[in-house]
């Protein structure tokens, strides 16, 4: 019956309170606890129980027995039983943690991106979770801003592709299966340009470049069918996003057609006030309302203000039946009319969390993101060594499930020693600290031990890293080497034993410029619940690394922002490192490249690309281009290979990347196997903003490469005509 609800009719029949109601979200704490109980701005703000029970949604509670207990109670006392939403931010994983988003883009398997969205649907389903604050597709380029954890990296394409992906992974075909979530894109828009990599500060771009990079994953998620859009804390160009009516109004609502919810960031409407766009809440709300913000979370301004505001004219009620509809379409779509719960179960929610078939998946998905950044012959150890060292402060840690990680705890988490004892079982294994991973921590007490234990073992792991809190929200890092004395340390213990490989846990690039002669370094990123295991499958060969980095790590912290897809300059400087890349002067000491460049990880065995065909050597609107690329496992490991495909628009009436990633497609090949590869190139992918904003393809000549961003394998030419 209630998947017939006439909701106009409903929206008809209540008051205009229970309509605001419907507009406000407050922490799960606000509907469990007293009034005298309730800490921070929401006890100021003298919410009475009466307005409490006309609220339309909440976030951030515990478990499935507390949503149950919410809603209950909720319909209890809403004369039209309409049920509330429960949100949540499932990042990376929801009780079984899976590697952070950065990381698990390194995959560059969608197939896989897939599986871990869909096993954290069914874990915060289950948990009474009805709306996840995902995917965030914010597009970063600067590796000392926190955030970089949450997105895709310095791509806008691979962040196309993710984004969408975790969007049809939540939601699924059918919105109303207990299965599925729905999703929230975030945060819109340009979030990842904050100025000097500080979280929260001001973004200042151009609309040719802010529609090139910038808002092409978010208008993907839309595509992809996402039923809500967060607007960012920042401002952009001068507006916090939640009051610029280009990016509200022309764009998200006239250009793109968005008619899904929009909902404000944690007390983005009360920071109006903060930025200086607004004199106190009434303004705050009335910007934030007239800009087409449907649900305010976590501040006052639409429950002290709306009803005024629309009872003085100032907002029509119309408009905000307009906002109350699309909150009540997405419960209808999600069946909470038939079914206030969803399935809701402390018991199943218990059963599934960390069970082993989600186990498997998180220890897959850590061990396909991880990169190997470099291997002199180290990797993988033989597995007849007889005494192991692992050294470092992530060697007997389980703090590496990272930061979001919602319910995932630390204790859940496989710390190295306990993968590589349960990998090498007849193995004499050693363990040191040697050093706090701690920034201001400077002690070596724990050095010389840790070097006489190097000393004696056949092969050592280095576990080095930041700490979880050192990124994520409000984590900026001005220097993005190791914090503390880790550098020294390595440099002690390679000296000692060169039969050594660095295992990285890190929610960012980092400059690794002080540890690049370890002759091995695999970064894991964190990894979450199956680290250590994931970690010792890919140190012994039961794992063969395939992960390629999805942004660039630096040589020095001074080189940030640095990305792959830089522009051509008019004054390049042609670098012995890569004569194809075009850079601007150089840095004094340092050069300009990266220490690691975007799409680069390699492997235990070797691949060999032989060849690359095109179709043609020209396209047009009517007609693409097929490009085949043979790829052979000329090694005799086994193994997964990203085959990856970028463009170089040779000339422009506006200035080009000097590439871009346009396609990409992982395959698997046996030791001596070949296989080739087809993408197909079209006149559409060659398109990009020119000086005046439009969407165009100019013809002209264009090359086209496989490989990855500094280092080309094969490459060809065509026009477009």
């Amino acid at each position: 019956m209630a998947k017939n609800i006439n909701l106009k009719k409903l929206i008809s029949q209540m008051t205009l309170e229970e309509k605001v109601g419907q507009l406000i979200q407050l922490n799960g704490e606000n509907f469990t606890k007293s009034a005298s109980e309730i800490t921070g701005p929401v006890q100021s703000w003298g919410i009475s129980e009466e307005w409490l029970n006309k609220m339309g949604s909440t976030l951030n509670f515990p478990d499935a027995n507390t949503m149950v207990k919410i809603q209950k109670k909720h319909l209890e006392n809403d004369p039209h039983k309409i049920p509330m939403l429960f949100m949540m931010d499932v990042i990376h994983g929801y009780r079984t943690i899976f590697p952070i988003p950065l990381g698990l883009a390194a995959s560059f398997d969608p197939a896989l991106v897939y599986e871990c969205s869909r096993m954290a649907a069914r874990e915060a389903s289950a948990g009474g979770v009805n709306v996840t604050f995902t995917p965030m597709v914010d597009y970063a380029r600067d590796a000392r801003w926190g955030r970089v954890m949450e997105t895709a990296g310095e791509d806008p394409y691979l962040a196309c592709v993710m984004g969408a992906t975790q969007v049809r992974a939540f939601q699924g075909d059918d919105l109303s299966d207990k299965e599925h979530i729905a999703a929230c894109v975030k945060h819109y828009a340009a979030y990842g340009g904050a100025e000097a990599g500080r979280d929260y500060n001001t973004v200042e771009v151009s609309e040719r470049l802010l529609r090139e990079d910038y808002l092409p994953a978010y208008k993907a998620c839309i595509d992809a069918g996402v039923r809500m859009i967060m607007p960012s804390f920042n401002s952009l160009n001068g507006v916090p996003s939640i009051a610029n009516k280009w990016l509200m109004r022309k764009v998200l609502k006239k250009e793109w057609k968005f008619d899904g919810v929009v909902i404000s960031d944690y007390n983005a409407i009360g920071e109006l006030k903060t930025h200086g766009i607004a004199p106190n809440m009434r303004e705050a709300a009335k910007i934030a309302f007239e800009n087409g913000c449907d649900i305010e979370m976590m501040s006052n301004g639409y429950y002290e203000n709306l009803c005024s505001l629309v009872r003085e004219g100032v907002i029509d009620e119309k408009d905000v039946d307009k906002a109350v509809y699309r909150v009540l379409k997405l419960k209808k779509e999600l069946g909470l009319f038939d079914d206030p719960y969803r399935g809701a179960s402390y018991e199943k929610e218990m059963a599934l969390a960390l069970c082993p078939e989600h186990r498997a998946i998180a220890r897959r998905a850590a061990c396909e993101s991880a990169v190997l950044l470099k291997n002199d012959g180290v990797l993988p150890f033989s597995k007849d060594v007889k005494k192991i060292a692992l050294i470092g402060p992530f060697a007997d840690s389980n703090e590496i499930k990272g930061f979001w990680s919602c319910h995932g705890k630390d204790a859940d988490c496989v710390t190295v020693l306990e993968g590589v004892r349960a990998a090498m079982p007849d193995a004499e294994i050693s363990v040191a600290n040697g050093c706090s991973p701690l920034w201001n921590e400077k002690s070596t007490e724990g050095f010389a031990e840790a070097v006489s234990m190097a000393k004696e073992a056949d092969a050592v792991v280095l576990c080095l890293g930041e700490p979880q809190t050192y990124s994520g929200e409000g984590n900026s890092r001005a220097d993005i080497r190791l914090p503390g004395m880790q550098e020294e340390l390595a440099k002690a213990i390679i000296a000692a034993n060169p039969n050594c490989a660095a295992v990285l846990f890190n929610g960012r690039p980092l400059a690794l410029t002080g540890i690049n002669n370890c002759p091995a370094i695999l970064e894991m990123w964190f990894p979450g619940s199956e680290g250590g295991n994931a970690a010792a499958d890919l140190l012994f060969g039961n794992a063969v690394p395939c992960g390629k980095l999805t942004m660039s790590f630096p040589k020095e912290v001074g080189q940030c922002p640095i990305y792959y897809n830089h522009p051509s300059t008019g004054r390049p400087k042609w670098t012995a490192e890569d004569v194809h890349q075009r850079y601007a002067s150089n840095y004094i000491g340092c050069g300009n490249l990266p220490l690691y460049c975007f799409g680069h990880g390699l492997s235990y065995t070797k691949f060999e690309y032989e060849a690359m065909e095109l179709s043609g050597t020209r396209i047009s609107a009517e007609e693409s281009l097929t490009v085949s690329i043979k790829v052979k496992n000329a090694g005799k490991y086994a193994a997964k290979e990203t085959v990856q495909l970028y463009i170089r628009d040779i000339f422009a009436s506006t200035v080009r990347p000097v590439q871009q990633l346009v396609a990409f497609e992982k395959i698997f090949l046996a030791p001596g196997e070949a296989k080739t590869v087809t993408f197909t190139v079209t006149e559409e992918m060659l398109r990009f903003y020119d000086a005046d904003c439009k969407h165009v393809s100019e013809a002209g000549e264009f090359v086209i490469f496989t490989g990855y961003a500094d280092h080309r394998y094969k490459e060809a030419r065509f026009r477009l005509d």
